[in-house]
Order: C-alpha cells, then sequence, then structure tokens
C-alpha cells in the first residue's frame, strides 16, 4: 500500500539523532516537508541536510524544549513562515537514571520538564492551526516503560506514562477537528543508549531474555509505524498506543 501525505509539513522533535532522525527521514522519504528539531543546531542541522541532499525538503531549528518560552517562540516564528504545522511528531526525550531514594529532585524536574512538559508546550502552540483547518496528526513517543515501569528509572517512567495520559485525553479534545492523536511505545531499540559502549554485553543479554524476538529493534520500526500514522490512510486511527517493542507487552 502506497500511503498518501498530500503536501504536508512535519516537526519532529529530538531529531538530530536515533529514533528522531528515523522518523524525520521516513517522512521526508514521502515527500513531507520535515522541520527538524534538536536542542543542537549541529545535530539536527545535519539532519535536516542529509534529507535535502537525498532529494527531499527540511529545514532544521535549535530548541530547548524544556522551555516553554522557547517553545512558543519557534512555534511563532515557523507558523509565521508555513501557517499550520500538519504532523507534530513529540520524540524529544532524555534519561537521568537512578533508584527513587537516591535520585536527585533536579533528575526528576529535567526528566520531566524534557519528556512530558515539552509534549503539552508544543500540542498547546500548534494545535490551533490544524483546528483551523480542520486536519492534523499528533505522534506522541512513550516507551514501555510507561507501561510496564523500570526500576531506576521512576523519573522516566513517570514521564512516559504521562505522555500516554495526555495523547487519550487530546485525542477526545481535538477529535471533532480532525485531528487525531496516538501515541508510540518503543521497547529497546538499537540507539546510543543500548550501544556496546553504554551497556555491558551481560546487561545486553539480560535485556534479550525479556524480548520474544530475541533482539533490539531499529529505529527504522518505530519511523514505519509513526510514518504510517501520520498519513491520510490513518484517519480512522486515534487515542491509541501502538507498542513496537518485539513481544514484551502482550
Amino acid at each position: 500500500m502506497r500511503l498518501t501525505f498530500n503536501n504536508r509539513i512535519a516537526l519532529v522533535t529530538g531529531a538530530g539523532r536515533g529514533i528522531g532522525k528515523a522518523i524525520a527521514m521516513s517522512l521526508a522519504a514521502e515527500g513531507v516537508y520535515v522541520i527538524c528539531v534538536s536542542r543542537s543546531e549541529s545535530s539536527c542541522g545535519s539532519v535536516a541536510q542529509a534529507i535535502i541532499e537525498a532529494g527531499g525538503n527540511a529545514e532544521s531549528l535549535a530548541v530547548d524544549v524544556s522551555k516553554s518560552a522557547e517553545v512558543e517562540k519557534a512555534a511563532a516564528t515557523l507558523l509565521e513562515k508555513h501557517g499550520t504545522i500538519d504532523i507534530l511528531v513529540n520524540n524529544a526525550g532524555i534519561t537521568r537514571d537512578g533508584l527513587m531514594l537516591r535520585m536527585k529532585n533536579e533528575d526528576w524536574d529535567a526528566v520531566l520538564q524534557t519528556n512530558l512538559n515539552s509534549v503539552f508546550y508544543w500540542c498547546k502552540a500548534l494545535a490551533h492551526p490544524m483546528a483551523r483547518k480542520r486536519w492534523g496528526r499528533i505522534i506522541n513517543i512513550s516507551s514501555v516503560t510507561g507501561l510496564m515501569g523500570n526500576a531506576g528509572q521512576v523519573n522516566y517512567a513517570a514521564s512516559k506514562a504521562g505522555v500516554i495520559g495526555v495523547t487519550k485525553t487530546l485525542a477526545r479534545e481535538l477529535s471533532a477537528r480532525k485531528i487525531t492523536v496516538n501515541a508510540i511505545a518503543p521497547g529497546f531499540i538499537e540507539t546510543d543508549m543500548t550501544s556496546e559502549s553504554a551497556m555491558s554485553e551481560k546487561a545486553r543479554e539480560a535485556l534479550m531474555e525479556k524480548i520474544p524476538l530475541k533482539r533490539l529493534g531499529q529505529p527504522e520500526d518505530i519511523a514505519n509505524m509513526c510514518t504510517y500514522i501520520s498519513s491520510e490512510e490513518s484517519g480512522y486511527i486515534t487515542g491509541q498506543v501502538f507498542t513496537v517493542d518485539g513481544g514484551m507487552v502482550m
């Protein structure tokens, strides 16, 4: 099945690497104009340049998504330029792991601000033009950790569970304006955080035991799902959480 995109404009946060980069590249390959957002201009800029070199259309913008003022300013600039953003992918996320009894308050705050607050900031800033146009796609990247919990990640689990709550609520609030809102909950994906340099072989083997398919996912596995629920063909799907995790959550 060939997916349909009618001259859409997408904004992807955390687009400088990993899952966000794969999503940006996948949407661009379908003819979507992609705005690549990350905290680092060099990282999101390099992804936008790669899209352009591959024949697509993109631009980049450095934004600290944990700060409401920066998001509001960026959104106003982009809406003045483009009129509307049709597809919003809230992917930006960080970890500050540690057991709850030892966790610093600032580590709790940083993860909630980046992973959860940013979703609220971007949705609030960009939903109005979608509503006026009576078309929109919002995809929020959660995690299986938000469904299952994970020792040592109370802040991350809380933020990702919160993303699911935001998703389901906005799906109800925005449905009358033909805006769909869905979440993707990735399992363990091959990224910088799960690389051999970041994890011991023993830790990676322990991960595999939790995954029925016995392998880590690829960023493209998440990008493929995101691209589908961004398309015209997904118009009757909203308020859902799609686990892409090799069978961890059944």
